[in-house]
């Protein structure tokens, strides 16, 4: 279950998010949504805290809300990534932990590899640390 945290955090960054050269009605930000990343495969997703997508419509077609980000139905990786660590998700969310034999990609590799989203942030409200990595040469 989501912490008080995980619920009001989210909305801060939707509020606060620039939108530099882009109409409002072209930035998609979501959190706690399921990001499809593979092609037809319904068990490829991660669900991001927070993730914002410049230059596609907030609408699904032009007319409804969304209920997933696809990527290749939408063609456009989300800009910014952003994962509020937690005991339970710290190792993956940190690109520490090994993928296991016939396991999906871990939310790190998919971040990094799969979807290349170009920013790719950590909040660890705990220790209050935020870290900022940006895709330079396929690696974070």
């Amino acid at each position: 279950m989501p912490d008080e945290f995980h619920l009001l955090q989210p909305r801060l960054l939707t509020y606060t998010f620039s939108r530099c050269n882009y109409p409002a009605d072209q930035v998609f930000v979501a959190s706690d949504l399921n990001l499809y990343y593979k092609t037809r495969n319904p068990l490829s997703d991660k669900r991001p805290d927070w993730f914002t997508v410049v230059g596609v419509s907030r609408l699904f077609d032009q007319r409804e809300l969304r209920l997933s980000y696809v990527m290749w139905q939408e063609i456009i990786a989300p800009l910014v990534m952003v994962e509020f660590l937690s005991p339970k998700t710290e190792k993956e969310d940190l690109g520490r932990t090994v993928r296991e034999v016939n396991q999906p990609p871990t939310k790190w590799e998919v971040y990094e590899r799969i979807v290349r989203v170009p920013y790719y942030i950590i909040f660890d409200l705990y220790a209050d640390k935020l870290q900022a990595f940006q895709l330079v040469a396929d690696r974070y």
